[in-house]
């Protein structure tokens, strides 16, 4: 792939120099991200175009708030929807484009005197010290513990860019001393190459699997883009790779693993994460890992250059699965080095309840003795993410999945639903939502015998069937008689689609939001 790098010099000065400019906001999206766009160069001052292939009918949402919103001076706005017109790319002093535009081969971006992106403007116009997040595998869990236990420390911090917050909401109320926690995609990332403006005080590149094939086509090209991160640093600064191996054959054309190759390039101080405790023959080893104490029970410890012994900085949670340890266990990292001590790392991670769509738990419905209790995962758009959501509660639970195929290899997920009925963490039940991954999914089930539900064309279709199934199990246990003890542990059921929502729904947040109301209307 060849990569477009854009200028080191911006259309602007200044925040102050954006006042009378014209500016075309490409993509507005129901996101967030263009709308925060539209409404931040407005109030700067702008002529704002936003034009979006979306018709004003499927952007109603975001039209709405626009005109509805009375602090913002409505008449310099003008909406082309439902096509671009090339004259608002060539006429305006600055494009601010949207991460999910390609620009090879884009003829009104090609036209633009100027591109622009939300992170961009922010990242150019202050000067806070940033925490960047990227990765393939818990980016927003891991940013979303940061910046939780960075509040509950005391720092008036903020939280941005991938989670669906854009920086421009609150680029006015940040200073040097305000930490700014943000999400990066590749896509995001690609945006900056050749800016110069990202230049992490922290960077962390969360665990690497195939994701977006369908846009690189490879691997390489694929990380080329999260490289971007740490390409700024400089000693003083912080980068924090992964100390495991790569799932096979997804690692670096030229051998190794990523995060060694990552290790080697980056200017900034290394630190590592691993999942075990590093063996003495490795070389000297800095950052965290998950051990166990004197009695057995899990902890995370760190270990810095500066210090002479590991501390423990992390214990119990309250969010399930062992990939959520890894996130929260970095999150811990970037607290200390943040200067937080570590008891009280301890306390505040402790009490972190994860986020939404990422194996939330939001509903429990009682049926005959049974207790379910509902999760939504459906922000796990990749097929390693849905096979973690199956073993992370310790037991077999009940899988919604399925959904838009993304170009992925689908075996890690296939390996997990194909695990023979007698493994103690073998799905109970499989239920699937229509699309082009389930459809490359279902024949590898069947060859290996597999019951399973589906594929369905709604979620109230399928969550009707799934009620009408324990509602039959409950009557067959009452009919036997069958004792449930007392302290059964709750049946999980967690929708989990390891692919993505187009066609069905928006989006994965719009998946995730449409699930959780059509649970509470069904159960």
């Amino acid at each position: 792939m060849q990569f477009h790098s854009y200028s080191s010099q911006c259309a602007f000065s200044s925040l102050e120099d954006i006042k009378g400019k014209h500016v075309t906001v490409m993509g507005l999206g129901l996101n967030g991200g263009g709308l925060a766009a539209v409404r931040f160069f407005l109030k700067k001052g702008a002529y704002v175009i936003s034009t979006d292939m979306k018709t004003a009918e499927q952007l109603k949402p975001s039209v709405d708030a626009l005109m509805n919103d009375k602090s913002l001076p409505i008449k310099n706005l003008t909406f082309h929807l439902g096509e671009h017109r090339i004259e608002d790319f060539e006429n305006a002093d600055c494009v601010i484009k949207n991460p999910g535009i390609k620009y090879e081969g884009n003829k009104y971006l090609a036209a633009a005197k100027a591109i622009e992106t939300d992170l961009s403007i922010f990242l150019r116009f202050t000067n806070c010290p940033i925490i960047a997040v990227t990765g393939s595998k818990g980016k927003s869990s891991t940013v979303s513990a940061i910046h939780y236990g960075l509040t509950q420390a005391g720092y008036k911090s903020f939280l941005g860019g991938n989670i669906t917050v854009s920086p421009l909401t609150f680029i006015d109320e940040v200073s040097s001393d305000t930490p700014v926690v943000i999400e990066f995609s590749s896509w995001q990332l690609a945006d900056l190459r050749g800016r110069g403006v990202l230049r992490p005080y922290i960077s962390v590149i969360t665990k690497i699997v195939p994701d977006h094939q369908n846009w690189y086509g490879n691997m390489e090209d694929y990380v080329a883009d999260k490289r971007l991160i740490y390409a700024n640093q400089s000693q003083g600064d912080y980068s924090i790779f992964d100390f495991g191996g790569d799932e096979p054959g997804t690692g670096p054309a030229s051998g190794g693993t990523w995060g060694n190759l990552f290790a080697s390039e980056t200017k900034a101080t290394v630190l590592r994460y691993s999942s075990s405790k590093p063996s003495d023959t490795d070389e000297k080893f800095y950052g965290v890992w998950q051990d166990v104490d004197s009695e057995g029970r899990f902890v995370g410890k760190i270990l810095l250059p500066q210090m002479k012994e590991p501390e423990v900085i992390m214990r119990t949670l309250s969010v399930p699965g062992a990939h959520m340890k890894t996130n929260v266990l970095n999150a811990a990292m970037v607290m200390y080095l943040m200067h937080i001590p570590a008891e009280k790392i301890i306390k505040i991670l402790g009490s972190w309840q994860g986020i939404t769509h990422r194996l939330q738990f939001f509903h429990s419905w009682k049926c005959g003795s049974k207790e379910y209790r509902f999760y939504n995962d459906s922000c796990a758009t990749v097929p390693e993410a849905a096979a973690a959501a199956t073993q992370a509660f310790g037991k077999g639970v009940t899988l919604i999945t399925g959904g838009t195929d993304k170009g992925l290899e689908l075996d890690p997920l296939v390996k997990v639903l194909a695990k023979p009925s007698e493994d103690e963490y073998a799905v109970k039940a499989l239920y699937f939502l229509s699309g082009t991954a389930t459809d490359k999914i279902l024949p590898a089930l069947d060859n290996a015998g597999k019951t399973y539900y589906g594929d369905f064309d709604s979620l109230e279709e399928l969550l009707n069937c799934l009620k009408a199934n324990l509602v039959k199990q409950a009557e067959k246990t009452d009919k036997k008689g069958s004792e449930i003890p007392s302290d059964a542990t709750p049946e999980v059921i967690v929708l989990s689609p390891g692919a993505t929502s187009f066609g069905m729904f928006a989006n994965e947040f719009d998946r995730g939001e449409k699930y959780m109301a059509a649970v509470k209307r069904t159960f």
